[in-house]
């Protein structure tokens, strides 16, 4: 049986996103929700908001993120996340090894785009 293009999608994800979801706290802080919007853009890196919560706390709790509650106009206080120094050596070795992965990915697949 071939997978179909969403059984893909969901193999890749697993082993990119939390990379993805360090990467955009690069910028700075973020409250959970504009996490998400960021990588449900275009529905490749993330299907839905369901996986980002269980996957920030693993974060939290590797020691990669750290988190702090600010007030919102909106309600009941955010808690936010930032990248901690740990997350970001993270990132970087991820990227060091995905850069030639991709590479190789992509030569073997004719240089597919």
């Amino acid at each position: 049986m071939v997978p179909g293009e969403e059984s893909i999608l969901t193999h890749l994800r697993r082993g990119a996103l939390e990379y993805c979801v360090l990467a955009s706290l690069r910028e700075g802080e973020a409250y959970g929700l504009d996490i998400a919007r960021r990588l449900v853009a275009g529905g490749v890196l993330m299907g839905g908001e369901g996986t980002l919560y269980p996957l920030l706390a693993r974060l939290r709790k590797a020691g990669l993120v750290s988190t702090s509650w600010q007030p919102s106009d909106a309600g009941p206080p955010r808690r936010y996340y930032a990248i901690t120094e740990d997350g970001v050596r993270a990132v970087e070795t991820f990227t060091r090894a995905w850069k030639p992965f991709r590479d190789a990915v992509d030569l073997t697949l004719g240089g597919a785009s």
